[in-house]
C-alpha cells in the first residue's frame, strides 16, 4: 500500500460522484456548483470536461451508451448525452440534457447530492438544502427505475428526516443498502435490508455512528470483500468499515475535505478520490485541495452498476 497519488490538480469546487467506465478505461466526476461533468482517461493523460445547465451533483453510466449518463442535478433526475471532444481527448465537448423526471422539492435552493444505482439498474439519489447551516430536514432519498420512465417522476423512499443525504452504497450481493446522513448534526450512516425485487428499503439500522470518529461520512464505495470505504470529510481520511461496523483502516489524502472515492483502474484496484476546495480560507497546507486522488488500498471494487432503460 502506498500514499496518495495526485492524478489531477482539478481545483474542484466541489469534486464528487467519480465513476470509473471500464469500456473507456476513463475516470469521470462532477464539479458539483460548476456544473461540470470532467473526464480523465489515465492513457492519454487527457482531461476533458463538459458544462451543464444546472449544478450536476450525482450521475451513473447508462447501460449500452459510453456517452450518456442518467443525473440528479438541481430540479430533476437528467439523462445526460456528452459529444465528442477533439481527437487527442484535451478540449471541451458539448453536453445535451433531457430531463426524465422533475422533483418538487420542500423548498427554494435544494438540489440533488449523492447517488448511484443499484445492482437492478435503478438510479438511486438523495436531495438537501444547499445551506447546510440551516439544518432543515427536507432531504429525500428517491428510486428511479426503467418503469418510471413513461410517467416522467421518481419514487419518494419515504426515508426521511434527512438533512444532507449521502454515503450511498450497496452490498456485493446487491440486498444491504447504506446512506448517511452527513450534516454536522447527524454524522451517522445505517445499513437497511434492500429488496432487490422492488428496490425498497427497510429494517434500518445504526451501522456508524461517526461523531465519535475523524470526519463527516461523505461519498462512498464498496469493494469485493463487502466493506464500506467513505470519505472522512474534514479529516483528510477515507475510512474503511467492515460489514459488521468495525473501523479497519483509515488511509490519509493530503487535503482536508474528500468528498467520494471509487473503485477504477483497469483490475478495479485503485481507490479514486475526488474532494473540496473550499472558499475563503488559506489553503497554504493544502494546496491541492481540490484535487483528484488515488490510492491502492491493496483490494478491489466491482464495475459500477449502470442504469437500464429497459
Amino acid at each position: 500500500m502506498t500514499g496518495a497519488e495526485l492524478v489531477l490538480d482539478a481545483r474542484n469546487a466541489t469534486g464528487e460522484s467519480p465513476v470509473w467506465r471500464a469500456q473507456q478505461a476513463a475516470l469521470y466526476w462532477a464539479d458539483i456548483p460548476r456544473g461540470l461533468l470532467q473526464r480523465w482517461q489515465p492513457g492519454q493523460g487527457a482531461a476533458t470536461q463538459w458544462q451543464l445547465p444546472q449544478m450536476l451533483a450525482c450521475m451513473a453510466g447508462w447501460q449500452g451508451d459510453p456517452h450518456r449518463w442518467i443525473a440528479g442535478l438541481e430540479d430533476g433526475i437528467y439523462q445526460v448525452t456528452l459529444g465528442d471532444a477533439d481527437s487527442k481527448g484535451d478540449s471541451d465537448g458539448e453536453a445535451r440534457t433531457e430531463r426524465l423526471a422533475a422533483v418538487a422539492h420542500a423548498m427554494p435552493g435544494m438540489r440533488f447530492n449523492d447517488g448511484r444505482c443499484d445492482h437492478q439498474g435503478r438510479f438511486v439519489a438523495g436531495s438537501m438544502l444547499m445551506d447546510m447551516a440551516a439544518a432543515q430536514p427536507v432531504g429525500k432519498l428517491y428510486r428511479f427505475g426503467a418503469e418510471d420512465m413513461a410517467g416522467g417522476s421518481a419514487q419518494d423512499l419515504q426515508l426521511g428526516p434527512l438533512i444532507t443525504p449521502n454515503g450511498l452504497a450497496f452490498s456485493p450481493d446487491g440486498r444491504t443498502m447504506y446512506l448517511s446522513d452527513s450534516h454536522p448534526s447527524s454524522q451517522q450512516i445505517w445499513a437497511f435490508d434492500y429488496d432487490t425485487d422492488s428496490g425498497t428499503p427497510h429494517n434500518r439500522r445504526l451501522f456508524v455512528d461517526m461523531k465519535n470518529l475523524p470526519g463527516r461520512p461523505d461519498g462512498a464505495a464498496i469493494d469485493v470483500e463487502g466493506c464500506y470505504w467513505i470519505c472522512g470529510n474534514d479529516a483528510g481520511l477515507v475510512h474503511r468499515f467492515r460489514p459488521d461496523g468495525r473501523l479497519d483502516r483509515s488511509l490519509a489524502l493530503p487535503v482536508k475535505k474528500p468528498a467520494m472515492c471509487a473503485f477504477g483502474g483497469t483490475s478495479l484496484d485503485v481507490l479514486y478520490v475526488t474532494s473540496i476546495r473550499p472558499e475563503g480560507i488559506d489553503l497554504s497546507d493544502q494546496p491541492l485541495a481540490g484535487g483528484v486522488f488515488a490510492l491502492r488500498p491493496g483490494v478491489s471494487g466491482g464495475e459500477e452498476p449502470e442504469f437500464r432503460p429497459l
